[in-house]
């Protein structure tokens, strides 16, 4: 008698906890990419006995109007990014002597001159670089270009921050999408309104896109840990959710190269001690970057196909949150930098590089035209850094 209740009551816990598991899955949209993660088919064993390259990229939504605050709130977020970021570099270098490096995407419609000022500072010290943030809604292909081509000219014109193609003399940038919704992929329609994006942030002068991963949200991509081109679908919205690989020996394709960080599963750091976290590459105070995450960024692997031994670790935050700042400027990521530098780069078996956003395009270009060895001759290899020239 006793058995049957005993195996009642555990189809009952299993059956619950199927329920519980489902609702969990598509409460955070893991429908969209827990396949391809299980699947894992991005992943390719780096040579035996060949030194590995570990490419660190941070790049952060840069937004010191967030939440609409004073304007003394705003010069005070900017300001602690201008004194704290150097001190928080002091010391740190990578393998070619370079100092962490701070991608600041900075918001169309946040401009104002004297906070740009404040970073390019920054830059001069070879401690960041500046490229292109953007929330908009509703908008129209029209509204978008006069905004890119606003913005990318007072940048490159007003602060020297963009470098411009050789030949045409047009800004060059990478582009983070606000609220995740790149193509107006967001299911509501919301954060965006533009299908056919991509195609329109290529003719304005952006070479790639660091927006990705964006789970939780709806609009992550079934395509994860990748280096891919994707193409603009005429009438469509979320072109980009599948594309070509980027490989050695390839070319471009398609409207616009989309680099990836890190997505996947936190098996250290699970919810109720049974339902493992997402792991998207974010760093903020609730989620700091800890020696598991390292590891677990550089185990994805992202990789261009057929250079395994390049590994892209692309990692965000919301730099100008309050919040975070303590993580993001104080022991949490003095810590991480530390681990990089003692467990990454002992010069055999790992070499670090500290890559801005541009710089990792560029390797990842290099890749694609077949060269080898060490990425830090590629840095500048097609997009050249601005000069942060002193305003006249």
């Amino acid at each position: 008698m006793i058995l049957p209740i005993v195996l009642s009551l555990l189809v009952l816990a299993l059956a619950v906890g199927a329920m519980v598991l489902i609702r969990e899955l598509r409460g955070k949209h893991m429908d969209i990419w827990l396949p391809a993660f299980l699947r894992g088919s991005w992943r390719e064993a780096a040579p035996a006995g060949v030194t590995r390259h570990l490419l660190f990229c941070f790049v952060d939504h840069f937004e010191p109007r967030w939440r609409s605050p004073s304007y003394e709130t705003e010069c005070a977020r900017v300001a602690r990014w201008r004194q704290g970021y150097p001190k928080l570099c002091e010391g740190h270098r990578d393998a070619d002597g370079r100092p962490p490096v701070h991608s600041f995407f900075y918001p169309e419609e946040e401009y104002r001159p004297e906070h740009l000022d404040a970073l390019v500072e920054l830059c001069r010290m070879g401690l960041g670089e500046i490229e292109i943030h953007l929330h908009h809604d509703n908008d129209t292909a029209e509204g978008l270009r006069d905004k890119l081509a606003g913005f990318t000219r007072t940048l490159a014109e007003r602060h020297d921050a963009l470098p411009r193609d050789p030949t045409s003399g047009q800004p060059l940038w990478a582009f983070i999408h606000g609220n995740w919704a790149l193509d107006n992929s967001h299911p509501s329609g919301r954060g965006c309104g533009v299908n056919g994006e991509l195609a329109i942030l290529r003719e304005q002068g952006c070479y790639a896109d660091f927006t990705l991963p964006s789970a939780p949200s709806p609009c992550q991509t079934r395509t994860i840990n990748s280096i891919y081109y994707a193409a603009s679908a005429p009438g469509r919205c979320k072109s980009h959710d599948q594309g070509e690989q980027v490989r050695v020996g390839g070319s471009a394709s398609g409207d616009l190269m989309l680099i990836q960080g890190p997505l996947g599963l936190q098996w250290h750091n699970r919810k109720f001690g049974i339902m493992p976290r997402i792991e998207n590459g974010d760093i903020r105070a609730s989620s700091p970057p800890g020696v598991e995450r390292i590891a677990s960024w550089v185990r994805t692997g992202v990789h261009v196909r057929g250079r395994p031994e390049w590994v892209f670790v692309k990692i965000h935050t919301h730099g100008a949150q309050d919040g975070d700042a303590e993580t993001l400027l104080g022991d949490p990521m003095q810590r991480a930098f530390t681990e990089l530098e003692t467990r990454y780069n002992d010069g055999k078996r790992w070499k670090l590089h500290y890559v801005s956003a541009r710089e990792m395009y560029n390797i990842a270009k290099a890749a694609e035209a077949g060269m080898s060895g060490d990425p830090h001759a590629y840095r500048d290899y097609v997009v050249a850094r601005p000069s942060y020239r002193t305003s006249a």
